[in-house]
């Protein structure tokens, strides 16, 4: 009886192929299948950032579509994971690229979800984007006792102001459509000083403001973020 596959989840970072761990690049050089993300454009971030250290295996496009409604995404992690599941059947282990962490609001969540109860599984992590846009502004996040939150530009008002309003820093991720009422709340809440906004972290196309006044009150791209860090975190304990 041919034993299973392994379900390797490969975090491939914020973008700069050479953030890559080297065990990453050694899972992608030795698996005969690789998955990933793809838009029904064809466009395929993680497989762009991995794509140096692919060598012809056979290559499995996740078909997202960009929408908020989770039914047609949801249908295609549910399709991914039924050929996913006949590849390890079969005995071949398959690498599913997932661009910053899998386990970090990674698309790998939703497979391993699906998949992990099945098959054996080796999670290998990746830089995420609010390590990745911390290093790119030199900005120290947290020291000491002092506490990060992380939450999504989809939450909702009251969430993101409570954030601003406790804790000492806060990244906000994904702003995109989102960007002007974010804004906003950073003015109610008084953290306009403490305000990093940054796009593309550690890829070719890298911005960083940290001008609160200069940041578009404009929807902008979805590979961004705001790093909110209050300007007593570096001081001395």
């Amino acid at each position: 009886m041919t034993s299973p596959g392994t379900l390797y989840g490969v975090g491939v970072g914020p973008g700069d192929p050479e953030l890559l761990t080297l065990k990453a690049v050694r899972i992608l050089q030795s698996v005969p299948v690789v998955a990933y993300p793809a838009t029904p454009q064809g466009s395929a971030q993680a497989r762009a950032i991995a794509a140096a250290w692919l060598n012809g295996q056979r290559e499995i496009p996740i078909i997202m579509p960009c929408m908020l409604d989770r039914g047609p995404v949801n249908q295609g992690y549910d399709e991914a994971a039924v050929i996913i599941a006949e590849e390890l059947t079969a005995g071949r282990d398959v690498a599913v690229l997932c661009e910053g962490d899998p386990l970090f609001y990674g698309s790998f969540s939703y497979l391993l979800h699906r998949l992990g109860a099945h098959f054996p599984g080796v999670v290998i992590p990746g830089i995420n984007s609010v390590s990745a846009a911390a290093a790119a502004a030199a900005l120290p996040l947290i020291t000491g006792e002092q506490r990060l939150t992380v939450i999504p530009a989809t939450a909702g008002d009251e969430a993101i102001r409570q954030a601003l309003l406790d804790s000492d820093s806060v990244a906000i991720l994904k702003p995109g459509r989102h960007r002007p009422r974010l804004l906003a709340l950073l003015q109610e809440t008084g953290r306009t000083a403490d305000t990093l906004y940054i796009e593309q972290a550690s890829r070719p196309e890298q911005r960083i403001i940290s001008r609160f006044a200069e940041i578009p009150a404009t929807p902008g791209p979805y590979f961004a973020l705001f790093l909110v860090v209050r300007s007593g975190n570096l001081a001395a304990p």
